[in-house]
């Protein structure tokens, strides 16, 4: 276990025997003196550190228990029977070849032989689901994201866009993995834009079927998981388009629709006629998963393929629909595929975690340099890798109960279809799903480059780790976009705040906070300086949601004035990244708020000190990241800011002590059994 202090003699330059260790001892001097009476220095917060975690002690039992909760049982029969088959587990080298035939096998045997049923699981109980998304994602998430793509994805739409009469035909089938199938959305002109899809399911009343098109090469579907081999079916992303009812007699374009689409032959596997699949080929990542292009020429189809819970078409042809538009119609169906994206968000949280525990362990047992003529020290005991590292556990903690929090409300969501639910569903994923999958990108960078030479080894993970999530970041929903829906929903509910209307439930902090904003900051408040008051749950939050709420009335402010000139699109443009930096604000304010509510909800109390010194953490150092806002409008006076400083850094010191135990042998597998990474090993 790392100490928070460590003695220093301050020898002379005779005692390093080269310019190099000579000029790293003064450094340290210059680092580790004690500074002059009154000056002010932030050099005490080491003392400050190991006074502060006196009496802090870590139970690695409770907290494991807390942090995985119920779903404990599920993850470890999952992580037991990887364990014990040594043939499933994926090595380091791998032709993509292989690792497409193992992916599958890996997905076959979770379902056939330990009897996970993830489509039941996802039915009846969303969050095990994906605390099962996050086991297996230990194993490969090449795995991770093959399971997602047959369950989420090709098992979610039929179950969420179809009625009885698919669910009754398809489910047990996509359940045991009989009917492998894809998600055939993107195109290669569009992603992004789904409504600008090009594919075309024209309906011919004469035969009651559907003729499913690629009307040009930009049109062709592209990027779909388990198509180059292992999919039969897919459900396709078209528009429906209705002969001669359109105006003059015109065909009708009712607007994007889902359609089952049978690909392969189900007994030879064969490709069905009329059907081109290309292979997408080796990929920075993910090869595990069989990414393929789809083109259809005149494939036809039974009517009944079509995914009818949003709007149908009856044998005359007449169409049918409870919501009365498309755009309605269009925001219905993305806001029921909503589930890919909470899985993303869920498990950009899992590979953090593995990132961050490679690192921190490696920091534990790395020894490098130390005081002259005295044992080599933890690489950890350094300041300045403490401040990498220990920010990003902080960060991996308060995503782990940010995507709790998420998971529940999809889970009320699939319950009670509430319309105001399902909203907050889309938007709150879409910001978690943005703001983690960068987080976690960046920190996997950081991970690598603070374990050194080992951490470029391809067996310590962090290649694998990098190139598998990259992806992450684009893929249901590029992060940008989704930032965008985010600072869009903020502007409605503020307009809504102004015409006296209801916020909704996950905004509604912003009626008081913009109250707060409109006022002056409490000049005496801004000054306060004390550990009690800078570790109070409520001055962090209302920090995070005072910038916020700035945020909210300078943007809503500058796209007034904008309009006038640029119209609404380039207003948008020219605030595009006023508007970003909002929805980032936003989704942190909602993280910390999530972090805290799971501080006072914990049962052990030791853990509950624990918790509450890393949510502190979390919270101090982002303020310190973004002082310059809280300065600028005098939220934070000078002083208090150099406090925030001092106090955020013994907290980092304080992290290691109680959170980088030896764990004890836990009573079943756990994510440990999974890690596989040698820097990660425990002396």
């Amino acid at each position: 276990m790392a100490t928070t202090s460590r003695s220093v003699r301050h020898g002379s330059d005779d005692e390093d025997p080269t310019p190099a260790m000579r000029r790293l001892r003064r450094l340290s001097l210059h680092l580790l003196q004690p500074a002059p009476e009154g000056g002010g220095s932030l050099v005490p917060a080491a003392c400050a550190g190991k006074r502060r975690a006196g009496g802090l002690d870590a139970d690695a039992a409770a907290l494991t228990a807390y942090l995985r909760g119920r779903h404990r049982k599920m993850q470890a029969r999952v992580y037991e029977f990887y364990v014990a088959r040594p043939e499933l587990q994926t090595p380091v080298e791998l032709p993509m070849a292989a690792h497409r035939d193992l992916c599958f096998r890996q997905m076959a045997a979770l379902v056939r032989e330990a009897g996970v049923r993830p489509l039941s699981l996802m039915a009846a109980d969303p969050a095990e689901y994906f605390a099962v998304m996050e086991a297996v994602g230990g194993v490969d998430i090449s795995l991770a994201i093959k399971v997602g793509v047959q369950y989420s994805l090709w098992g979610g739409s039929v179950v969420n866009l179809g009625t009885k009469k698919h669910k009754e035909k398809y489910f047990d089938k996509i359940d045991n993995l009989e009917y492998p199938g894809c998600f055939a959305m993107t195109e290669l002109h569009h992603g992004s834009n789904v409504q600008a899809l090009q594919t075309t399911a024209t309906f011919d009343p004469v035969t009651d079927e559907f003729i499913i098109d690629t009307p040009n090469d930009g049109a062709i579907k592209w990027w779909i998981g388990n198509a180059a081999l292992h999919g039969k079916f897919a459900t396709v992303f078209a528009r429906l388009i209705l002969p001669l009812q359109g105006k003059g007699g015109e065909p009708a374009d009712m607007g994007i629709h889902a359609f089952i689409v049978p690909i392969r032959d189900l007994e030879t596997h064969a490709v069905l006629p009329g059907i081109e699949i290309n292979d997408c080929g080796h990929k920075i990542g993910l090869n595990g998963v069989d990414n393929g292009a789809l083109r259809f020429c005149s494939v036809r189809i039974p009517r009944d393929n079509l995914l009818n819970r949003f709007g149908d078409v009856a044998r005359d042809g007449k169409y049918t629909s409870s919501l009365p538009t498309i755009n309605r119609r269009f925001a219905a169906t993305l806001g029921e595929l909503v589930g890919g994206r909470v899985g993303l968000a869920y498990s950009s949280v899992g590979v953090l975690k593995v990132a961050v525990t490679i690192a921190v362990r490696y920091a534990l047992l790395r020894q490098q340099f130390g005081p002259p003529k005295e044992p080599e020290i933890s690489v950890l005991d350094y300041q300045s890798h403490q401040h990498k590292l220990m920010p990003m556990l902080a960060s991996a903690y308060a995503f782990h109960f940010a995507r709790a929090y998420l998971v529940d409300m999809y889970s009320e969501m699939k319950k009670t279809n509430d319309e105001d639910v399902t909203a907050d569903v889309h938007v709150l994923s879409s910001g978690l799903k943005s703001y983690i999958t960068s987080y976690t990108a960046k920190s996997i960078s950081i991970c690598r480059e603070s374990c050194g030479g080992h951490g470029y080894a391809a067996v310590n993970r962090f290649g694998g780790l990098r190139n598998d999530h990259d992806i992450f970041q684009t893929f249901e929903g590029d992060n940008t976009v989704l930032l965008q829906q985010v600072a869009g929903d903020l502007l409605k509910q503020y307009q809504q705040k102004f015409k006296g209307g209801t916020l909704s439930v996950t905004w509604n902090y912003l009626r008081d906070s913009m109250n707060t904003y409109l006022s002056q900051p409490n000049p005496v408040t801004a000054r306060w300086e004390g550990e009690d008051h800078l570790r109070d749950p409520k001055f962090q939050l209302d920090a995070f949601r005072y910038r916020t709420s700035r945020l909210l009335h300078s943007v809503a402010a500058r796209l007034q004035k904008h309009m006038k000139t640029l119209g609404g699109f380039g207003a948008w443009n020219r605030c595009l990244n006023h508007l970003l930096t909002l929805a980032e604000s936003h989704i942190e304010s909602v993280i910390l708020a999530r972090f805290i509510e799971a501080v006072k909800s914990c049962p052990d109390e030791k853990t509950r000190e624990v918790l509450k010194l890393v949510c502190d953490l979390y919270a101090l150092e982002r303020i310190w990241k973004d002082i310059g806002t809280y300065r600028n409008v005098d939220y934070v006076a000078p002083n208090k800011a150099k406090v925030c400083i001092c106090f955020s850094t013994p907290w980092h010191t304080i992290a290691v002590s109680v959170l980088s135990f030896r764990p004890e042998p836990e009573p079943e597998p756990g994510p440990d059994a999974m890690l596989l990474c040698m820097l990660a090993g425990y002396p």
